[in-house]
């Protein structure tokens, strides 16, 4: 069994479980176990495997695959079982061949969520570490589309919403399709406090930039309907993808930021500039814009710290630390 220094979901120092503030967040103030009572599905075990092949998976995206997951009597995570609804969503290591250093995919995903919550005040999904009965490490989140009484909020991604299928768009639909500015038009469209979720919206594209991170497709943007309004949903499916991919790229969506797509020849030939561009087309002050670009390209100790304490390997959280800080430097000129 791993010996823990730091909250498994916070990053908080002086704990070996979940902290207060975490359990809070994740488990309703409840106590639970940060091992489960189950191996890895990487495992050889017959067990396991015949286990999983009664366990829902919700879907594969790209190469990462998703589990259900509750909380059992034990206080323990398990999979659900036929009938059962899900309140977290678990991702154990991947095993495609094309995904570089598999192992630290949780970490990833878990620190660039922790960025964004508390460096960034972007309202994320709640998440965290936990282990497998063989010390296998997996990133799970709570499910912000289950209601407490077990029922589901009514949620579209933007795929969706924009009307974009395998049939009409391809198998690559949630890449190839629209552009971050059309995305903002369906937070116009549907969202009666448009202007703030605009806002939210825009650090998220900021963000997804700053983190490196080349996922954010059409599939990863969401409006939730929980108060009889729609808004745009907590943030999900971040990480520094640049950890884990040979040929990273700088947007996941073809088009990028602009309706009529954009010509990057280079990494070196975006930045500041093109922001505020975006910024503008979606309606946001120029004045705002700019104060939110000073605020991501600046240092912030509270980044370092916590990729310090978390759980990515030592060369990985160097590169993640190099990766971030350049492109911080991009949107200064």
């Amino acid at each position: 069994m791993i010996q823990l220094h730091v909250c498994p979901s916070t990053l908080a120092e002086g704990f070996d479980t979940y902290s207060p503030s975490a359990r809070k967040l994740l488990f309703d103030g409840n106590k639970v176990n940060h091992y489960m009572d189950m191996p890895s599905p990487n495992t050889d075990d017959i067990q396991i495997k015949e286990t999983l092949s009664n366990v829902g998976r919700i879907s594969l995206s790209g190469a990462q695959p998703k589990f259900s997951v509750l909380v059992g009597e034990d206080r323990k995570l398990r999979y659900t079982k036929e009938g059962e609804q899900g309140t977290y969503i678990l991702k154990p290591r991947p095993n495609a061949y094309q995904i570089l250093n598999k192992d630290d995919c949780a970490a990833n995903e878990h620190l660039t969520m922790q960025i964004a919550e508390q460096v960034y005040k972007i309202e994320t999904a709640p998440n965290g570490i936990c282990f497998f009965s063989n010390d296998e490490m997996a990133y799970f989140t709570r499910r912000f589309d289950v209601a407490p009484n077990g029922g589901k909020y009514q949620q579209e991604d933007f795929a969706a919403l924009m009307g974009y299928t395998k049939i009409n768009g391809g198998s690559d639909f949630k890449y190839l399709n629209g552009s971050y500015e059309e995305c903002a038009e369906i937070i116009n469209r549907y969202v009666k406090a448009a202007r703030v979720d605009l806002l939210r919206f825009f650090r998220l594209i900021v963000f997804n930039f700053v983190s490196l991170n080349d996922d954010a497709h059409l599939k990863n943007f969401s409006l939730i309907n929980r108060h009889d309004e729609y808004r745009l949903s907590p943030a999900y499916d971040l990480m520094n993808t640049s950890l884990h991919l040979v040929n990273s790229r700088i947007f996941a969506l073809d088009k990028g930021l602009f309706r009529e797509g954009m010509t990057i020849k280079d990494t070196h030939s975006f930045g500041k500039k093109e922001f505020m561009e975006f910024g503008r087309r979606i309606g946001l002050p120029e004045s705002l814009v700019q104060r939110e670009l000073e605020r991501f390209s600046q240092d912030n100790p509270l980044i370092d710290s916590l990729i310090d304490k978390s759980f990515l390997s030592d060369a990985l959280k160097k590169q993640y630390r190099d990766s971030m800080a350049y492109r911080r430097k991009m949107l200064t000129f």
